[in-house]
């Protein structure tokens, strides 16, 4: 199981003030010397943290990086242009603070089918992400996705609570399923320095997704710290 490191929030603080600190190249650098899979970047349509350019830096050092974006034609376009190793698919709504909820792939099944085709064309893996709804990995499955990113928020919720089990099931019985369409099988959302042991639970599990705790977390330790943490929960 590999870790993405999600950087949005390094952006976030900068776009507070403006400017150009914290650096997110040089966040990036950081990140990229520990055995991670790949940086997480969301380009929004409303560019509220990853601005256009923060995407062409970092892919200049030589980052793969997983592109998360809207099923929209203008970030369509770049994701073509810049190439990244991966994109994942989201829902996006402007008034949200962060992703709410998994992708629904089934109401938009030809749609998704038709846009996901250039990107794969240009040797880009596909991943959806989606809720723990076995349809929902059927829908992936027909759009031609390489992954399905599982949508860990409500177990996530639970965990806080302290009844997570009927939420963690469903992940299961979702990984589980997807894999027998075919399709890997990533997580993310909510995952933190407290409930990510979890993960190791599910079978075939290829990646987890995480930044709002890693980056919570270098404010206090640093970023290699914080990185390599997770790093040895998940190994």
């Amino acid at each position: 199981m590999k870790l993405g490191v999600n950087i949005d929030h390094i952006a976030t603080l900068r776009n507070a003030r403006g400017g150009f600190e914290p650096n997110l190249v040089e966040a990036a650098k950081i990140a990229l010397k520990e055995d991670i899979l790949a940086l997480t970047m969301h380009l929004r349509e409303d560019r509220r943290h990853i601005k256009d350019k923060d995407l062409y830096d970092v892919k200049s050092l030589g980052a793969k990086i997983n592109l998360e974006m809207a099923a929209v034609e203008e970030i369509q376009k770049i994701a073509l242009d810049i190439i990244p190793y991966s994109v994942c698919l989201v829902p996006e709504r402007r008034q949200e603070i962060t992703t709410e909820g998994g992708l629904d792939v089934l109401s938009q099944k030809e749609y998704l089918k038709d846009f996901i085709k250039p990107l794969k064309e240009k040797g880009i893996l596909v991943s959806l992400f989606i809720d723990p709804d076995l349809s929902q990995a059927d829908a992936a499955k027909y759009c031609g996705a390489d992954y399905i990113e599982m949508h860990t928020g409500s177990f996530s919720e639970a965990f806080e609570k302290g009844d997570y089990k009927k939420e963690f099931d469903k992940l299961k019985q979702m990984a589980k399923y997807a894999q027998s369409l075919g399709l890997k099988v990533n997580a993310g959302h909510g995952l933190n320095y407290q409930n990510v042991y979890l993960m190791k639970e599910i079978e075939g599990l290829c990646e987890l997704n995480i930044g709002h705790s890693i980056i919570s977390k270098s404010i206090f330790v640093g970023l290699k710290t914080a990185i390599e943490d997770m790093l040895a929960l998940i190994k």
